[in-house]
């Protein structure tokens, strides 16, 4: 049965190269990243993915939309603006091959999504069986338009849809690391599944270590949850349909220990990480393992193999320049 993928975020034109001299114009996002790899993976079980965005009526927003649909991304849920323009960042490069990014997003197509009295993605929410966003997603949106979303989130959940929320946290987005918190916290509780970088964690809720995050991560009340520690393996606590806590079966690693209580329901189990012979540029990495997971996930398997499959296309990324690979290079995995 096909399944179809709601993902709402903001995809930028990106300019690459040396300041003052030659520069290359792309494209890229963190949620846009994650619907390629998402649709990538899940082709060949039949999964859809549309995005849902502002652009605006512009040529290059025009050019955007031609070259998403290349990627086999739905475009119904994108809103065309009069008058307004995609965001833009730069990514200028120093003489050490160090990176810096520099952002044109204030007044940027994508932040006025809901700004109107009905967008397509709440006109067509009952065609969808997943719904995906990240906090860079919630940090773009005005206060208005976060409420829709979270209302959106809530009546996807109620109604079985998966909402899937990945923690992506740019402080420069936010007005402080309390405001964020607190928009962060209330879309844990209206996920069904969380995908939580741990150092991201720890800098939002201000702890200590990298094992507070953690301990702190697994304590949240989403039924299914994943904690991606970089190199490591990655942890996961999953849910059955109800958001019940999972039974444990099949050739998975034993369940890890419980440190004491506050740690969450159920088992905790590891995916195993995939060696890089040579790291080549990160980006990306956390999306492309959002696909990657999502695309067996929604496909039926169970959470460990599916966050396995997640690590060894973000190994596969990350040894490859720029935030989306050639789809020949991962053709193995597809």
């Amino acid at each position: 049965m096909t399944k179809r993928v709601a993902v709402i975020g903001e995809c930028m034109l990106e300019l690459k190269g040396e300041a003052f001299g030659a520069m290359t114009l792309g494209y890229g996002g963190d949620t846009f990243n994650t619907a390629v790899y998402l649709r990538r993976c899940g082709a060949t079980a039949g999964l859809e993915v549309a995005y849902a965005t502002a652009l605006g009526d512009d040529g290059l927003s025009a050019g955007l939309l031609d070259r998403w649909r290349e990627q086999g991304i739905d475009t119904r849920l994108v809103r065309r603006l009069a008058g307004r323009m995609p965001g833009l960042y730069m990514i200028e490069v120093d003489g050490r091959g160090e990176r810096s990014f520099h952002y044109w997003r204030d007044t940027a197509a994508a932040k006025a999504y809901f700004e109107v009295e009905r967008t397509p993605l709440e006109a067509h929410a009952e065609d969808f069986d997943a719904l995906y966003l990240s906090g860079i997603t919630l940090a773009i949106l005005p206060p208005a338009g976060r409420e829709r979303l979270y209302a959106l989130m809530a009546a996807m959940r109620e109604r079985g849809a998966h909402v899937v929320f990945d923690n992506n946290y740019r402080p420069r987005l936010w007005a402080d690391r309390h405001a964020a918190r607190v928009e962060f916290e209330r879309a844990f509780s209206l996920a069904t599944i969380a995908l939580v970088t741990a150092d991201d964690h720890q800098a939002l809720m201000d702890l200590p270590d990298l094992d507070a995050a953690i301990a702190h991560a697994k304590a949240l009340s989403t039924p299914e949850v994943l904690i991606k520690r970089g190199a490591s393996s990655t942890l996961v606590r999953a849910a059955d349909a109800q958001g019940r806590p999972a039974q444990v079966a099949g050739p998975h690693p034993s369940p890890l220990p419980q440190a004491g209580e506050g740690e969450g329901r159920g088992v905790w189990l590891e995916a195993p990480t995939q060696w890089v012979e040579r790291v080549v540029d990160t980006t990306a990495a956390g999306d492309s393992f959002a696909g990657g997971y999502l695309a067996r996930r929604l496909s039926g398997h169970d959470a460990v193999s599916a966050a396995a499959h997640g690590n060894r296309v973000a190994a596969r990324v990350i040894g490859h320049p720029g935030a989306i690979i050639p789809a020949e290079a991962m053709a193995d995995l597809l």
